[in-house]
């Protein structure tokens, strides 16, 4: 086990680092904090770095109890709550974090399974949209979800803490090239659904066939070009008067009726 009394000490500048993204992405490296999580990323054998601790997870039950699945692992370091304020990202820290690995999946296996029914996010920008879609994923068990170019990072701390967990469950594929990649899929005999504000009920098509459906920026809507080439438009019938969903809240909705029509 390592101490550090140092705000200045290289690991700690290591794991500030961490809270821009093209650090995360350089070093295939991002941050999870509290005890859930960590507790989560044990369960799954997801590989980690360092694990920071402080005395105050020794206050609580489920705090000694993850203290004793960690104490005997690699970079167990321990430091105090001036420090561990300098590198947390909550208002009311318990006490660990972590920096686990992660690693990038071929977008090409995306759709080489039989009868997927895969997310595709075109320019999902709130992480709050984003945690939420990662974790409705993981609770109806899609099998993937494409982050298309412009999308925020899943690996951003606030997404990271809303996914509650569930980004070590849901399979994350990234996308360069928004149109190339979705040409593909259609070619691989999958259909490609875009959500706009007019077009047939959800509902109404078939979900169980292999799918894929485009979700869009929060305030544009999916790109125009994308519209072009799906091969049919739905959307969720509104019977209020608010003028559209939450994108989050849409997908989560969509999603619910594709696992109906496949179970």
């Amino acid at each position: 086990m390592i101490e550090i009394r140092s705000s200045k000490n290289q690991i700690i500048k290591e794991i500030k680092s961490l809270y821009r993204r093209r650090n995360r992405w350089k070093n295939n490296l991002y941050i999870i904090e509290g005890i859930k999580i960590v507790d989560e990323a044990i369960s799954h054998g997801i590989d980690f770095k360092y694990i920071l601790f402080t005395d105050k997870l020794m206050t609580t039950k489920q705090g000694i109890g993850i203290y004793n699945k960690i104490r005997e692992k690699e970079n167990i370091i321990k430091t105090n709550e001036s420090i561990f304020q300098e590198v947390s990202d909550t208002d009311n820290p318990q006490g660990i974090l972590a920096v686990v690995k992660f690693k990038e999946r071929d977008v090409e296996l995306s759709y080489s399974m039989e009868t997927p029914f895969l997310l595709f996010l075109d320019g999902i920008q709130d992480p709050g949209n984003m945690g939420t879609i990662i974790r409705t994923g993981d609770a109806f068990n899609i099998d993937g979800i494409i982050l298309g170019k412009g999308s925020v990072d899943p690996y951003n701390p606030k997404v990271v803490r809303s996914t509650m967990g569930s980004i070590f469950r849901t399979p994350l594929y990234f996308c360069g090239d928004n149109i190339k990649y979705l040409n593909k899929v259609r070619k691989s005999g999958i259909s490609v659904l875009t959500t706009t504000m007019k077009g047939k009920a959800i509902y109404e098509g078939n979900l169980g066939r292999a799918l894929l459906l485009v979700i869009g920026n929060e305030s544009s809507g999916v790109s125009q070009d994308i519209v072009e080439i799906s091969d049919e438009n739905v959307t969720i019938p509104i019977l209020g008067k608010a003028e559209s969903l939450n994108a989050g809240i849409a997908a989560s909705i969509i999603m619910y009726e594709a696992m109906k029509s496949r179970h």
